[in-house]
């Protein structure tokens, strides 16, 4: 009676230690060593059972650092371990090894011989399992079992627990940081919505990378942002859909999760861990995706974290069309005080030019001094050239101005128009705030240098890969075409494609240069400032 007793304590002392924790990282710790505790056992683990029914998590106890090391990677739910998931009622052995589902330990792994398993259940669903081995008298008994189960109710109780909390906990975090993200939306203080909710999400996932990617044709996407690892490299870069999660999302226009993808950065392929991507709409309605990768081998996401992101998402996409609309009302705005200068423009100040030049042209015919007449039809002349400048310029007061796309779509226009010349269609990479800040003339003439210039390697260049940048750098606006064709012939003739692109960068007290490169092939460089002053 007095054993019976003792244990009874022992398992309220467990029940006790297992309850008293509310981080789940610490729950689960505690409830293996409390298990230890209880039967006396030399070896504890606690197994969580992933969504495709595999050990994902493994806590154990009674390993050094060193041991684990040199086992390897923990076990993903086989042999007697498996036997346990797939038929969740408890097990005793008093040797492991004389069951006939034991697969055996790993190198490195130390001797086990008794074990007993027992699930862990949380609203009736198995959450994990229990796993005690090494009893200090040879065999578990019925009572460790039953001892082990009553634990086990505790522990899903307190598990559970730990889990709303830490849900709590972070729909506290996604929430503020949406209120912070909308705030600085709402605001005149930032101009980059896309950055913001890059880096809030970096920050709420644990991530490695973040990216938010535009859908720029049926078949092609952009990565607009990119915050995290390979940023740099990311950031502007054209990858095609088909085969992607993000292509997925955008003809599905539904979240998804997996367990792992790759991404392809010039010719090197890059593994992410766990993925997740969510739709969203950008500015003017693009569709665009928002996608998160963590590091290979870490923790899959879960349905909330998903919910979250979407829900994220959705808020970011109010936020930019409820910036777009003050946007817009700014523009509309700023038309009608361009129509109210040209309305005062036409009414005042041109009738008193009319009437000024009607009143010198009386004069000048009562003048009898033949010079004197002439030099006042002079200015009765300059007066009707000024009228006609001024109604110019009304008249582009009144014009509104009529969007022809991005600078990067338009871009993406030509690369598609010229790609059924190539073997291989040319590799695009955007860089940097290109549609914020290429002026509208610039962009005219930065679609054109960008259309002459695969033009020329299409029809003179024989290159088998070419690629085009397109960004900012050092505030300048950058035009770089490669190719591995020919090269520049050594006695090259003045063409008239080459000169039309060195008066569209002297246009703009730019530079322009055609050379070869070490190794084969030709490099197109054209660039102009960003500060545009007074044109050539």
């Amino acid at each position: 009676m007095a054993d019976i007793e003792a244990r009874l304590r022992s398992l309220l002392t467990a029940n006790a230690a297992v309850v008293s924790q509310l981080e789940l990282s610490g729950v689960l710790r505690r409830i293996v060593e409390s298990a230890v505790e209880l039967v006396g056992a030399k070896y504890g683990a606690l197994g969580v059972i992933g969504p495709d029914g595999m050990l994902e998590e493994f806590i154990h106890v009674g390993l050094s650092a060193e041991t684990a090391e040199a086992i390897g990677p923990p076990p993903r739910g086989r042999g007697v371990l498996g036997a346990l998931i797939h038929d969740p009622h408890p097990i005793r052995l008093e040797h492991i090894g004389h069951d006939p589902r034991s697969v055996g330990f790993p190198r490195n792994h130390p001797r086990m011989d008794s074990f007993v398993g027992v699930p862990i259940r949380i609203r009736g669903e198995v959450f994990g399992n229990l796993y005690l081995t090494e009893h200090p008298d040879g065999a578990f008994t019925a009572e460790d079992t039953e001892l082990l189960e009553a634990l086990a109710a505790t522990a899903g109780i307190a598990i559970d627990n730990a889990r709303l909390y830490e849900d709590s906990v972070r729909r506290e975090r996604w929430a503020a940081a949406a209120a912070e993200m909308s705030a600085a939306m709402f605001s005149d203080e930032t101009g980059r919505p896309l950055q913001l909710l890059a880096d809030k999400v970096l920050q709420l996932t644990d991530a490695a990378t973040v990216v938010v990617i535009s859908s720029i044709s049926d078949t092609m996407m952009c990565v607009e942002v990119a915050r995290g690892e390979h940023a740099d490299e990311l950031t502007g870069s054209v990858h095609a859909q088909a085969g992607t999660l993000s292509g997925r999302v955008f003809d599905s226009w539904q979240p998804l999760q997996a367990s792992g993808d790759t991404v392809e950065l010039g010719d090197e392929l890059v593994a992410w861990g766990p993925t997740v991507v969510v739709p969203m709409l950008g500015a003017d309605g693009v569709p665009m995706v928002l996608t998160v990768g963590r590091p290979v081998g870490a923790p899959r996401f879960t349905d909330k974290d998903v919910d979250l992101a979407a829900d994220l998402a959705a808020q970011a996409t109010i936020a930019l069309e409820l910036a777009r609309g003050r946007s817009d009302r700014q523009a509309l705005a700023l038309m009608d005080e361009r129509g109210r200068i040209a309305r005062d423009l036409h009414d005042h100040v041109i009738q008193r030019l009319f009437g000024a030049g009607l009143s010198l042209q009386a004069v000048a015919g009562r003048v009898g001094d033949a010079a004197a007449r002439t030099e006042l039809l002079e200015q009765v002349d300059a007066l009707d050239a000024a009228i006609t400048e001024i109604r110019t310029v009304i008249f582009a007061l009144r014009q509104p101005r009529v969007s022809s796309g991005s600078v990067r779509h338009r871009i993406v226009d030509v690369i598609s128009e010229v790609a059924p010349s190539f073997s291989e269609s040319p590799r695009l990479v955007f860089q940097g705030p290109l549609d914020l800040r290429t002026p509208p003339d610039v962009a005219e003439d930065v679609v054109a240098v960008v259309r002459e210039g695969v033009s020329n390697v299409a029809r003179h260049a024989q290159a088998t890969e070419t690629s085009v940048r397109v960004g900012i750098a050092d505030e300048m606006l950058v035009v770089e075409i490669l190719d591995d064709g020919v090269g520049v012939p050594e006695s090259p003739t003045r063409r008239s494609g080459v000169g039309n692109l060195e008066d569209r960068a002297a246009r703009w007290n730019g530079e322009f240069a055609l050379t070869g490169r070490d190794g084969g092939g030709t490099r197109l460089r054209w660039a102009v400032p960003l500060a545009q002053g007074e044109t050539t």
